[in-house]
């Protein structure tokens, strides 16, 4: 629990945000819950759901605990020393077992009963504030029914600990960049995606866009592709991005024909045309939802729900090892490069894997 402290970004003097947030999570659990008794096997998301909505809810109420000034690790630990619950509760970080938790009781409730009563348990502590006398109580109620309700849906408490973990530190902390990972050091340097770059990128009076990378030109000519006009003929910035902060775009590599072909399963799983369509689809996804935030104009920072889907949609591909705020700056970089292009219809694109940065400089008039 103490790593809440070092990814906790909601004011220390106020407990409606983190109530709320807890409130929230408790009823995205039910929400994930019930999905999974209407669709029964067809639900194929709700193991990794139940698991991060489980850890959300956790990391909300260590938050609670810290503004009352708490420890929760005590009430985790003490209050759920009973009758039904057994101390190895926390002390059990067996990640490979399907449950830490172990019960002493012969037959566990339903589903749907103990989300009933976690929701119950959760109503009564939005009514909380740092004076009251019951407040051990009430914490004590409610991690007695979130205990119950993870050994009732079979999840692991292990697991969701160290993935919230994961996730949050991933997402607030700021990684060191010695650890970051960097996909194709240990390859020929004819097949490393480049140090350094320069991309320029030139419209011309048919609309269409062209790259040019060493004065040889890459890739097709571009149009936006759709009726209302949005500058996505713009978006190989984008890869760009990718390529000089996350050190990765399978779609770069094809186009400077780089690819890892002394490896032929990284070649294939990791630069073939299945990784490309993934990190074209992402592009497209996330340029669908930047057009109505202004292309990201004026922001510092990422919904924590986008990013969540880049982390879904990459599973499986060596750049899920990225963590969210490398994602986050990838973005946001991206799109403030973009918003050039987009305004000067050109430009030079400099990309730098050694610092990874992305800048645009404008083109000379000639």
């Amino acid at each position: 629990m103490t790593k809440v402290a070092t990814t906790d970004r909601l004011p220390l003097d106020d407990l409606r945000p983190v109530l709320m947030g807890l409130f929230g999570e408790v009823g995205s659990i039910m929400a994930t819950a019930k999905k999974l008794h209407r669709e029964g096997g067809a639900y194929a998301g709700y193991r990794h759901a139940v698991e991060e909505e489980f850890g959300d809810a956790l990391w909300y109420f260590a938050a609670l605990c810290r503004r009352l000034q708490l420890n929760a690790d005590d009430i985790l630990i003490k209050n759920t020393t009973s009758e039904e619950f057994a101390p190895t509760i926390v002390s059990n970080y067996n990640l490979d077992s399907r449950n830490s938790l172990i019960s002493a009781i012969d037959e566990l409730p339903c589903l749907d009963e103990t989300l009933l009563k976690l929701g119950e348990a959760t109503a009564l502590l939005l009514k909380i504030n740092t004076g009251d006398e019951n407040v051990r109580i009430l914490l004590k109620s409610f991690m007695q029914e979130y205990f119950c309700t993870l050994q009732v849906a079979h999840v692991s408490f292990s697991k969701i600990v160290y993935s919230n973990i994961e996730k949050t530190c991933g997402r607030f902390l700021e990684s060191d960049s010695s650890l970051l990972p960097t996909f194709d050091s240990n390859f020929p340097e004819e097949e490393r995606l480049p140090c350094e770059f320069e991309i320029n990128i030139t419209q011309r009076k048919s609309g269409r866009i062209h790259l040019r990378w060493n004065g040889v030109f890459i890739g097709d000519p571009l149009t936006d592709n759709i009726l209302d006009a949005d500058g996505f003929r713009f978006h190989d910035v984008f890869h760009l991005a990718n390529a000089a902060i996350l050190h990765w775009s399978p779609t770069f590599r094809g186009l400077i024909k780089q690819k890892r072909k002394s490896d032929p399963v990284i070649d294939e799983a990791e630069d073939g045309g299945r990784a490309i369509v993934v990190e074209e689809g992402l592009i497209a996804w996330i340029f669908s939802r930047a057009k109505y935030l202004n292309f990201f104009e004026g922001q510092d920072s990422i919904s924590f729900d986008l990013l969540k889907v880049v982390q879904q949609f990459v599973q499986g591909y060596e750049v899920e090892a990225c963590p969210l705020n490398l994602w986050e700056r990838a973005i946001l970089d991206g799109y403030a490069v973009f918003r050039e292009v987009r305004t000067h219809n050109s430009g030079i694109i400099i990309g730098s894997r050694n610092s990874r940065t992305i800048k645009f400089m404008p083109l000379a008039r000639g």
